[in-house]
C-alpha cells in the first residue's frame, strides 16, 4: 500500500467499538493489544521516546522481550521468527537513530514480503516538525519500504490502529507494517477497546482466483509438450507447499524453485531441477528457456531468475502466473494467463480440475521432454573438487545437510555462502530455509537464527555465514547468551568478500579493490569472550568430526571458523546482461 494514514482507513466499519472499555494509558492499551494479536516475543532497544511502553512492558507476563545489541538486529530477529513460523513478528525502537538504526531491517523484510509490525516512538505531537532532540520523519523515511504505516496522535486511535497493522502486515500479500507513536499518546488515557472483527473499505486483497483464468491454465497444462512448473516465495507465505506437491504429483511435471521458494517443493523429489537464476543450475535454467507452457507460482521473474527480459522473450511459450499481488503480474515479463488469488486456493481447484479430467493426454511428448532434461542434468553442474585438501565450502555444506538430515532450519547471510547454502542443502520442508532474498542484507543470519531459536527451541539452527557478513551483527552473539538461544555458527572463513571477489576475478581483471578482509579477528576467542564455544577448522578431515560434536552441545552456542579455500567461485553462474542459457559452468569457460 506504501502509503501513510487515508481518511478510509481511519474511518472503516468494525465491530465492538464501545466506548465503554478501561481507561488506560497510551503504552497500556499498546501492551493490552499484543496480548489480544497473540505476540509472544518482542525484540527490541528501549530509549526516551518508549520509555512509558517498556514500564507497561516490565508489569506484563503474556510476553518476552528480547533486549537486542542493535535495532538492526531487533527488525532481522523478528523477520526471522516471522519466516520460520508465519506469524507476524513485532519489533520496537525508539526515536531518531532508533527508527533509521531499524531501516534495513524493514527494507529487508519488505523485499521478501515478511508480515511484521514495527512500534516506533516518537517525540511528542506538540514537537515534531521541529528539530526535536531524536526526532526523525518515519512516516516519510518508512513508506517506501513498508506495506503501509501509521502515525498515532490520539490514544483514542491506538488500539483500533494496531488492529489494522497486524491484519494489513498478514493479509494479501504479506509485509511490514509501521505504527508510530509519539510520547506524549504514550502517556495519554483512552478506553480501551479491542475490536475482534474488521472491515476496510480500501484493503480488500482478492483470495479466489478467477475459475474462467483457471480453466485456461489448466486446458493449457493439459496440452503442453515442454511443461515447467516454476515456484517462488509465495508458496511458502501461503503455505501452499503440500498443495503444490500434490499438483506436481498429478502432472508430473518438472519443478523449480527461486532463491526464495526454497522447500516450497521437496528438494530430494526426483522430478525438482534445482534452483533456478543467476546461480541456478543448469538443467533448471534450460529447462525454463526451452518449455512450451510455463506456470509461474507465487513467483515475479526478477532479475536474478530470468537475466536479460528480451533474451528470455525471445523464445516463444505460453506463461500462466498466479500470485495474490495483481502489481507483479506482466510487470517483467508478459503472461497469457494471470490469475489473481491467494495460492492455497487457487492450486486445490486446479487439482480438483485436472482429477476432473481424468488420464494425461501428452505422456508420450512428457516422455521425450523429460529425456532432454536429463541429457542436460548429465553435466553435473554442481560438481567441485572432492579430492581437495583445503576445506571446500559446498563440502562443509553438504556434511551439514547430511549429519542434519535435512532437518534443520538454515539460516544465510549474503554472498557465496549464502549460493552454497542454496545449491548443496536439500530443504524437503517449508520455512527451513531463511535468508535475504530481495534485498540482500549481509548480518542478516545471527538474528534470524535467534528469532527462530525462541520460536523452536528444540530444533536445530545453523547460520552459514561468511567472516564478512558475521561481523556485521556480531554483537549479537552477547543476545544470544543473555537470553539462551544456543544456535550453531558455521562461518565459511576464505578472507575475502568473497562475491565481491568474484566479480572482480571475471568482470574486472582481478582487480581485488578492498573486497581482501585483512586484520580478522580471532573467531574463536571472540565467541568465547561473549561466553560461547568456538572452533577452528582447517583441515578436510575435521569437517565432520566438528560438525558433529558441534550439534552435540545442545545448550550452547557455538562458531565453527571454517577456513576454506579462498580461491572458490560459485559456479553455474550468469553474468549481468546475460540469458539465462548463457551459463559459466566454471573457469575453464572464462
Amino acid at each position: 500500500m506504501n502509503a501513510n494514514n487515508s481518511a478510509e482507513l481511519l474511518n472503516p466499519a468494525n465491530k465492538n467499538q464501545s466506548q465503554d472499555g478501561p481507561e488506560m494509558i497510551g503504552a497500556e492499551i499498546l501492551v493490552h493489544a499484543l496480548h489480544a494479536e497473540g505476540v509472544e516475543y518482542v525484540w527490541g532497544y528501549p530509549g526516551g521516546s518508549v520509555l512509558f511502553i517498556y514500564d507497561e512492558i516490565f508489569k506484563q507476563d503474556k510476553f518476552e522481550h528480547i533486549l537486542v545489541r542493535h535495532e538492526q538486529a531487533a527488525v532481522h530477529a523478528a523477520d526471522g521468527y516471522a519466516r520460520a513460523t508465519g506469524k507476524v513478528g513485532v519489533a520496537l525502537v525508539t526515536s531518531g537513530p532508533g527508527v533509521t538504526n531499524a531501516v534495513t531491517g524493514i527494507a529487508t523484510a519488505y523485499m521478501d514480503s515478511i508480515p511484521m509490525v514495527i512500534i516506533t516512538g516518537n517525540v511528542p505531537t506538540a514537537a515534531i516538525g521541529e528539530d526535536a532532540f531524536q526526532e526523525c520523519d518515519t512516516v516519510g523515511i518508512t513508506r517506501p519500504i513498508v506495506k503501509h504505516n501509521f502515525l498515532v496522535k490520539d490514544p483514542a486511535d491506538l488500539a483500533l490502529t494496531l488492529k489494522k497493522a497486524f491484519h494489513i502486515a498478514r493479509t494479501g500479500r504479506p509485509g511490514p507494517v509501521v505504527v508510530d507513536i509519539p510520547k506524549d499518546v504514550s502517556f495519554q488515557k483512552a478506553r480501551f477497546n479491542y475490536p475482534s472483527e474488521l472491515t476496510m473499505r480500501s484493503y480488500n486483497p482478492v483470495n479466489k482466483g478467477h475459475s474462467g483464468q483457471i480453466r485456461k491454465a489448466i486446458s493449457l497444462l493439459l496440452e503442453a509438450e515442454r511443461p515447467y512448473i516454476y515456484t517462488g516465495g509465495g508458496v511458502i507465505l501461503s503455505d501452499a507447499a503440500p498443495e503444490l506437491k500434490e499438483f506436481a504429483d498429478l502432472l508430473g511435471y518438472p519443478v523449480t524453485n527461486t532463491l526464495m521458494g526454497l522447500g516450497g517443493f521437496p528438494g530430494t523429489d526426483p522430478r525438482f531441477l534445482g534452483m533456478l537464476g543467476m546461480h541456478g543450475t543448469y538443467e533448471a535454467n534450460m529447462t525454463m528457456q526451452h518449455c512450451d507452457v510455463l506456470i509461474a507460482i507465487g513467483a515475479r521473474f526478477d532479475d536474478r531468475v530470468i537475466g536479460n527480459p528480451g533474451h528470455f522473450s525471445s523464445v516463444p511459450r505460453k506463461i500462466i502466473h498466479i500470485d495474490i499481488d495483481p502489481s507483479v503480474i506482466s510487470k517483467r515479463v508478459k503472461v497469457d494467463v494471470p490469475i489473481v488469488g491467494d495460492l492455497k486456493d487457487v492450486l486445490i481447484e486446479m487439482s480438483a480440475m485436472i482429477k476432473a479430467a481424468g488420464p494425461l493426454k501428452n505422456k508420450a511428448k512428457l516422455d521425450a521432454w523429460w529425456s532432454q532434461i536429463n541429457e542436460w542434468r548429465k553435466k553435473d553442474c554442481l560438481s567441485f573438487d572432492r579430492d581437495s585438501e583445503i576445506v571446500k565450502p559446498q563440502y562443509v555444506v553438504e556434511k551439514i545437510w547430511e549429519l542434519t538430515k535435512g532437518d534443520a532450519f538454515i539460516c544465510s547471510d549474503v554472498g557465496q555462502h549464502q549460493m552454497w547454502a542454496a545449491q548443496f542443502y536439500k530443504f524437503d520442508k517449508p520455512r527451513r530455509w531463511i535468508n535475504s532474498g530481495g534485498l540482500g542484507t549481509m548480518g542478516v543470519g545471527l538474528p534470524y537464527a535467534m528469532g527462530i531459536k525462541k520460536a523452536f527451541p528444540d530444533d536445530e539452527v545453523v547460520t552459514i555465514t561468511g567472516e564478512g557478513s558475521i561481523q556485521m551483527c556480531i554483537q549479537e552473539l552477547s543476545t544470544c547468551k543473555q537470553y539462551d538461544t544456543p544456535v550453531k555458527v558455521v562461518a565459511l572463513n576464505n578472507r575475502y568478500l568473497g562475491m565481491v571477489r568474484q566479480w572482480q576475478e571475471l568482470t574486472y581483471n582481478k582487480r581485488y579493490s578492498s573486497s581482501y578482509m585483512d586484520s580478522l579477528p580471532d573467531f574463536v576467542k571472540l565467541a568465547e569472550a561473549y561466553g560461547h564455544v568456538g572452533m577452528r577448522i582447517e583441515k578436510k578431515s575435521d569437517v565432520e568430526p566438528a560438525l558433529r560434536e558441534a550439534f552435540k552441545m545442545k545448550d550452547r552456542t557455538v562458531f565453527m571458523d571454517f577456513q576454506t579455500d579462498p580461491t572458490e567461485n560459485v559456479w553455474p553462474m550468469v553474468q549481468a546482461g546475460k540469458g539465462i542459457t548463457e551459463m559459466l559452468l566454471g573457469s575453464e569457460d572464462l
